[in-house]
């Protein structure tokens, strides 16, 4: 399963780089990864502006980004720091070979993404998944690459006597553009752009957001619809080729009219998922609310609790005070009262346990009296019969204090 494959690269990835915090990097990893099945991990070299080399965690692939109506797949490669998650990652497009980078505000020449998410990083409050979801909506508004426009061939002209130019009506050929890096070096005090490997192949992503840009740069083919095109020729041939003004304006109403309303859904839906947010963290704070009284609770009745063990012990500590000093001053010490019972019925089954304890040395004496020949039978049957009467009480009261004390019988 590629659910399973990614976590056995990402565990093997962790194993061989040491990462401070790496329960938590994987934690986050694979969250992520549930949640966008395009990005992949990998362990890659970073070469950083002074040119350590390190070996980091990379998530490389795509995420789907909306763009008038449609969903693109915008390429980008987050490479995640040693130091993960108290360190924001760094964040790179990777277009492929039949795209170009538009810079902005938020990506570089390089490719290399700035955002307020990733400057203001701070864990728990800031994951990957959330870094995800700022991307998504700021690509949305400003895609990062758009499509290399493609160079004309220009067609061979026969040669005409006479003339050295083209013949009149005919289109002039483009001169060849000129060569540019795709990567150059970004100057700042971020670390250099890494050492990606090889583009994949161009259909590995879908078609991507066309370029919105001025008049002097270059316009890349968009990718319309057989549809929209038959529909728009259709349209022109029906006016006779003549494009008028309320032409023009209905055409702008009607593209502000598709602007506002989009906006207005991504706004709504914007919104609708924080306060679905915000409702859960409501519902976590209310049942957290509830957890901390009963825990308030518990500890008012342990320290109730705590109180009276207290005061038994300053009881039990000056009943030893006096003890000791009765001992101290060779006092003599009234046995029944140097052991007493917290309560009336164990002090009753105290005294049923003595009674009981003294009739069993009463009849053992009798029965040695009677071995001796000290008494006869008739006075030790008589003395034996009252004494077993009255163990047959004391051992039948004792069987109920303990029932009602709830002490094992």
């Amino acid at each position: 399963m590629p659910g399973s494959n990614s976590e056995n690269v990402l565990n093997t990835a962790l194993t061989k780089v040491k990462y401070r915090h790496s329960d938590m990097t994987k934690r986050d990893c694979m969250n992520v990864m549930h949640h966008y099945r395009g990005l992949m991990p990998k362990q890659d070299k970073f070469i950083f502006n002074d040119g350590v080399q390190r070996d980091l965690i990379t998530l490389t692939g795509t995420i789907p980004v909306p763009y008038k109506g449609q969903h693109y797949n915008i390429p980008i490669a987050v490479w995640l720091l040693d130091t993960h998650p108290y360190n924001a990652p760094l964040c790179y497009v990777r277009p492929t070979q039949d795209m170009q980078i538009k810079t902005s505000k938020h990506v570089d020449t390089s490719g290399k993404i700035y955002l307020p998410y990733l400057h203001e990083w701070s864990y728990p409050n800031s994951d990957l998944i959330g870094l995800i979801q700022i991307c998504i909506l700021i690509f949305s508004e400003q895609p990062p690459v758009y499509a290399k426009p493609k160079e004309p061939v220009a067609a061979p002209y026969p040669p005409v006597s006479g003339y050295p130019y083209p013949p009149t009506g005919a289109q002039p050929a483009y001169p060849p553009a000129p060569y540019r890096a795709p990567y150059p070096p970004y100057q700042g005090n971020s670390p250099g752009y890494p050492p990606y490997p090889p583009n994949p192949p161009t259909s590995t992503y879908p078609p991507y957001p066309p370029q919105q840009g001025g008049y002097n740069q270059p316009q890349p083919q968009p990718y319309y619809s057989q549809a929209s095109t038959v529909s728009t020729e259709s349209s022109g041939s029906a006016a006779g080729g003549t494009i008028t003004q309320e032409h023009i304006k209905a055409s702008i109403l009607s593209a502000v009219e598709d602007k506002v309303r989009r906006r207005i859904r991504e706004e709504f839906s914007t919104r609708q998922a924080e306060q679905e947010s915000l409702k859960k963290i409501g519902e976590d704070l209310n049942s957290g609310g509830e957890r901390l009284k009963q825990m308030m609770n518990r500890l008012n009745d342990e320290s109730e609790e705590l109180d009276r063990n207290i005061d038994t012990l300053e009881k039990k500590q000056e009943e030893m005070k006096d003890l000791i000093e009765k001992l101290e001053e060779n006092q003599e010490i009234n046995v029944d009262e140097a052991v007493t019972a917290s309560a009336p019925l164990y002090r009753q089954l105290l005294s049923a346990y003595a009674e009981e304890s003294a009739t069993e040395d009463a009849l053992y004496f009798l029965g040695e009296a009677l071995r001796r020949g000290t008494v006869d039978v008739e006075v030790f049957l008589k003395h034996v019969r009252n004494l077993s009467r009255k163990q047959f009480l004391l051992r039948a009261t004792m069987i109920k204090c303990r029932q009602k004390a709830g002490l094992q019988i």
